[in-house]
């Protein structure tokens, strides 16, 4: 089993924050009530597997219970998990360090670029500290 935050992909004619409020649907059961803002974005690139992938993740307000209703089945159970627990429980660090970072101090608008699933080659873009 791999834990990781709700995903998936835009369909077409589908804006991001619409696939975004759709996927959480899907795989939570959670309405998203208010979109706040980006928390951070990123992108991995694994050569070795001819892989690529680019993720944003946003901070939203929400309604409802915990009820997954996902169409294609991969979905087995949706909760929130405390913070202490996310490095044991999510494994790939493009899946947890991004998350760990944000919540640690929750500066919006970071950027991840990764070399590969494992962590390799991970290089952070920060926004300019003057917009803050």
């Amino acid at each position: 089993m791999r834990w990781t935050l709700p995903g998936g992909m835009v369909e077409r004619y589908e804006s991001t924050l619409d696939a975004l409020s759709r996927e959480v649907f899907e795989e939570t059961g959670l309405q998203v009530t208010c979109i706040r803002h980006m928390a951070y974005a990123v992108h991995v690139e694994d050569r070795r597997r001819n892989d690529r992938a680019i993720s944003f993740a946003f901070v939203a307000d929400y309604d409802g219970l915990l009820n997954p209703r996902d169409p294609d089945g991969f979905i087995v159970e949706a909760r929130f998990v405390p913070v202490d627990e996310l490095e044991a429980i999510i494994p790939i660090p493009p899946l947890r360090e991004p998350l760990m970072a944000y919540l640690r101090d929750l500066r919006p608008g970071r950027f991840y670029s990764y070399a590969g699933w494992d962590g390799r080659g991970v290089r952070v873009v920060d926004r300019p500290s003057n917009e803050d």
